[in-house]
């Protein structure tokens, strides 16, 4: 047993450093750190003592030591006295800027950080709010509040159809001729006369300029031949007026618009078909305005003769090829096409009842027709379409209205009076003088 332990605990010692040795010679192969520490503490002496070099030679540079043998004297000179540094300053010779150029050779300039730029002051990003494309409708509202806009009605039909009170019902104002002191001892004119009325109203801090276009003697004569051109004359001169206005070298900035957006034109309540005045009318009058036909007093009709009434009038204007608006051919995409084609074949012309004045019913105060057999609610659909009316006009269709009065009916007045001028813009007496002086 003794001879054993000689000889297998020497071995066994053996072995076990042998696997320890290449255990960590593993480690060392497999691990670039380790190698790389190696490495560094190998070569650290070699990079102190060139550096202490350096540095000495540097300072003896500095200030004018000769350069020591670095064989016998190897000690660090980290730094220069507190006493060098505070030395008087010399006038550099020829032999100190050889001896800053071999020092800025031996010692490299330091690399500068990047310029990093600073941040805007003042500016907070949560102070700034939402950002997108879509903010631009805030942007055109709170213009248009400040700025308010224009809108110029034209009432036509016979007198005696309701067309001030419906008027005044459609703005909840009194903005009428008669409300703007009419006598009611006025005797009806010869002529057709056009009277514009305007009115300021303000909403929900919305400003709207309203003027109210009446033309009292239209169809009230024998003869009416021909009682279509004053109206027809007026809607011109207000395209010429603007046309004038927009060809100016100085003109202004927002050029005053009085051109008619919207003519709502009257029908008799007859229950039987339009009458020849009718159709001449709003055939000449639909290509330069855009019409609106209602009927008037629809509370003489019972429910069956309205309808049958409302088919027939739409049959005879088609047939006529009279168009009212919305015309088909300005229809500027499938939603726009399904809501006008709605309106066109279902609710044209709007069989309507005017009232200024306030009922009780059933607790409410309504504005309503009293008569013997019950109160005719104007703004309840099963009684009238005056709500109908009202939303068309106001509330889905009064920008379309303008644009439609601007892009396309002045717009062909324009290209008209323009091709007949010779592509010159019109004449007028301002630029007429000016052009006399300058001859």
């Amino acid at each position: 047993m003794p001879h054993f332990l000689d000889w297998f605990v020497p071995v066994y010692l053996m072995i076990s450093i042998l696997i320890l040795v290449g255990f960590g010679a593993c480690i060392y192969y497999f691990e670039p750190g380790l190698q790389e520490a190696h490495k560094w503490r190998t070569q650290r002496p070699i990079m102190e003592r060139d550096l202490r070099k350096t540095l000495m030679i540097r300072d003896n540079l500095a200030f004018g030591v000769p350069e020591p043998n670095m064989e016998k004297d190897v000690a660090p000179a980290l730094c220069p006295p507190a006493s060098r540094l505070a030395g008087p300053s010399r006038i550099p010779g020829p032999v100190e800027s050889k001896n800053e150029a071999t020092m800025s050779e031996l010692v490299p300039e330091p690399r500068q950080k990047p310029v990093v730029p600073m941040k805007p002051v003042g500016i907070n990003a949560n102070l700034l709010g939402y950002i997108g494309i879509d903010t631009i409708i805030e942007q055109m509202r709170k213009k248009t509040m400040k700025t308010g806009f224009d809108f110029n009605i034209m009432v036509v039909g016979q007198s005696g159809l309701g067309k001030s009170t419906l008027v005044n019902t459609l703005f909840k104002s009194q903005v009428s001729r008669k409300s703007s002191g009419w006598n009611r001892e006025e005797k009806i004119p010869k002529t057709v006369e056009i009277k514009a009325i305007g009115h300021v109203i303000e909403e929900g801090g919305v400003k709207m300029k309203l003027t109210v276009i009446d033309t009292p003697g239209f169809g009230d004569q024998i003869n009416n031949e021909n009682c279509w051109e004053p109206i027809e004359k007026y809607i011109n001169e207000q395209y010429e007026k603007f046309l004038k206005e927009e060809v100016n070298i100085a003109r202004k900035k927002r050029i005053p618009d009085t051109r008619v957006h919207c003519c709502l034109y009257f029908i008799s309540p007859t229950g039987h078909s339009l009458r020849p005045l009718d159709l001449e009318f709003m055939k000449h009058l639909s290509k330069v305005v855009n019409i609106i036909p209602v009927i008037a007093k629809a509370d003489t009709m019972t429910l069956e003769e309205k309808t049958e009434f409302k088919q027939r009038v739409r049959k005879e204007l088609e047939v006529n090829g009279i168009e009212f608006y919305p015309q088909k051919e300005f229809d500027e995409d499938l939603e726009d096409k399904t809501e006008n084609d709605k309106i066109r074949q279902e609710s044209m012309p709007f069989a309507v009842v005017g009232s200024d004045k306030e009922y009780q019913v059933n607790g409410k105060r309504v504005l309503g027709r009293k008569t013997p057999w019950g109160i005719i609610e104007v703004e309840n659909l099963t009684h009238c379409e005056f709500a109908l009316l009202r939303d068309f006009v106001i509330r889905t269709h009064l920008q379309d209205l303008k644009e439609v009065t601007h892009n396309i009916h002045y717009e062909t007045y324009r290209a008209k009076r323009l091709n007949d001028n010779g592509g010159l813009p019109p004449m007028t007496s301002e630029t007429e003088e000016n052009h006399e002086s300058n001859l």
